[in-house]
């Protein structure tokens, strides 16, 4: 048998021991504490400022093909041990001489953005500027000829447009009054139609496999409808505003109302590239309303009556279309508001425009200037 007393008299002995070990270790974590350095009161490192532009300016426009003269300068006496020039996150040189050239390519418009990253004793600092090319060539002109007019829903607040199989499709924006319809094209009539809820602001519309994809303005959601039956089939998110749709037969191809147009996969809206838009004059903005044709993109610049002919791999407006007075003064009842909405029958090579809350749709034919 065991000896109780020499049992409990073991417990006791472990339980002070275990005591006491806690009273070190406390006493232990309290000296170290007090000798760990106070991190709040030391001195922050300073940041480098060894190098900044002094040429060109961040936003000048330049011409593509141009050779552009660029200065970096010292902020203050201390040289560098390196400097590294990068081209839109690409290393292009390293920089020997604070005064270069930079070679850019004709017929290659768009956003440059410039990094100078300078290194010294391991730490490194970075300057950027951000400079555009125009195009390199002046866009053809372009006039107008109508060929037949048709009726169209006064109504209609138009924000995208496409024609298939012998009809008409049109989405409506506005609150409250959103819709995908599909017209006749003869009378106007509206054959099909599905309206959006109330919190949308319906744009542009495209036709790809068989479905319908719809934008909306600022919800940053979009729409997929089965082409025949309107059936709301999917969902699709993106970040920007949406304004026009439209696609080259693989890829959906859209414009937010800035100088950007963006192709993106129909499965799941994610963006595939992207271009900038320029002539010869700079960036054009506000592009709208977009139609697809002998693969070329045609776009509404929003509050003209103007339509640029786009040139989907490079951005460079190839073409501007005056379509002023296409809807003549007999013709308009006071409400009427911008130009918008193009359609194309590849079949008939017939191209159809409207605008917002017009009474007409034209059948035209645009006509190069000599």
């Amino acid at each position: 048998m065991y000896d109780v007393s020499l049992v409990f008299n073991i417990y006791f002995m472990l339980q002070r021991i275990s005591i006491l070990l806690l009273v070190l270790a406390v006493a232990c974590t309290n000296g170290r504490k007090d000798q760990l350095p106070d991190t709040t009161s030391m001195p922050a490192e300073n940041p480098l400022h060894l190098i900044r532009f002094d040429k060109p300016t961040s936003g000048s426009l330049f011409t593509a093909g141009e050779s552009i003269d660029i200065t970096i300068k010292l902020t203050d006496t201390i040289q560098p041990d390196s400097i590294v020039l990068y081209r839109n996150s690409e290393r292009i040189q390293k920089v020997s001489n604070l005064s270069f050239t930079l070679q850019t390519q004709a017929g290659k418009p768009g956003t440059i953005q410039l990094n100078a990253t300078a290194w010294k004793d391991g730490r490194r600092q970075t300057a950027s500027i951000s400079i555009k090319l125009k195009s390199n060539t002046k866009p053809a002109s372009y006039s107008y000829r109508i060929v037949k007019a048709y009726p169209h829903d006064p109504e209609a607040y138009t924000q995208g447009l496409f024609y298939h199989n012998g009809y008409l499709y049109e989405g409506t924006g506005q609150q409250g009054a959103s819709s995908l319809r599909k017209v006749e094209l003869e009378t106007g009539k509206i054959l099909q139609s599905v309206n959006l809820s109330r919190e949308y602001f319906g744009e542009g519309i495209a036709i790809l496999d068989d479905k319908i994809y719809q934008l909306t303005w600022t919800n940053g959601t979009g729409f997929v409808y089965d082409a025949a039956t309107f059936k709301p089939l999917n969902t699709f998110s993106y970040t920007t505003q949406g304004w026009g749709l439209t696609t080259n037969g693989n890829e959906l191809i859209m414009s937010d109302g800035s100088n950007t147009i963006y192709f993106r996969e129909p499965s799941g809206f994610s963006e595939l590239r992207r271009i900038e838009v320029f002539d010869n004059n700079g960036p054009v903005k506000m592009l709208n309303e977009l139609e697809y044709i002998d693969g070329k993109i045609y776009a509404n610049v929003y509050l003209t009556d103007r339509i640029v002919i786009i040139n989907p791999e490079t951005g460079v407006v190839e073409g501007n279309i005056d379509m002023q007075g296409l809807l003549t003064t007999t013709q308009r009842t006071g409400k009427e508001d911008v130009l918008n909405g193009i359609a194309y029958d590849p079949n008939g090579k017939r191209i159809f425009v409207t605008g917002k809350l017009w009474g007409k749709l034209f059948q035209v034919e645009f006509i190069k200037k000599k």
